[in-house]
């Protein structure tokens, strides 16, 4: 069992890895292959970043790809109209406008300028 400890966008995992054999990992599989048996996972949370008090009520826009803030054009309490500009996303060398799908309110804003994020990452909270 080997103890390792992997970082993943800022926040560190502590984690248990078991190395096993290759001809055991094949019976095992044999045994049902059909069948795939859930495997617990532990994993203890030790998150360094400064927990932020926004509130993470209403919809969320989530980045539709892996990229970086470049610029956030709203504030929490700030009114938005359907198709305003909400940030600017960076990806893959292309400035992509996330923009409002609807009229809204700003609940919380979730990221700065600078700001790496991931497919699915809750950027800002409308309400």
């Amino acid at each position: 069992m080997k103890n390792l400890k992997i970082t993943v966008n800022g926040i560190e995992y502590k984690v248990k890895v078991e190395e096993i054999e290759e001809q055991e990992m094949l019976q095992e599989s044999n045994k049902n292959p059909n069948k795939q048996e859930p495997v617990p996972l532990k994993i203890e949370k030790n998150d360094n970043k400064k927990d932020s008090n926004q509130s993470a009520t209403g919809e969320p826009i989530n980045a539709p790809m892996p990229g970086t803030i470049v610029s956030v054009k709203v504030s929490q309490g700030q009114s938005v109209l359907k198709g305003d500009v909400l940030l600017v996303l960076e990806a893959m060398k292309m400035e992509n406008e996330i923009m409002s799908p609807k009229d809204a309110v700003i609940s919380s804003v979730n990221v700065k300028k600078g700001d790496s994020v991931e497919a699915g990452t809750p950027l800002i909270f409308l309400k």
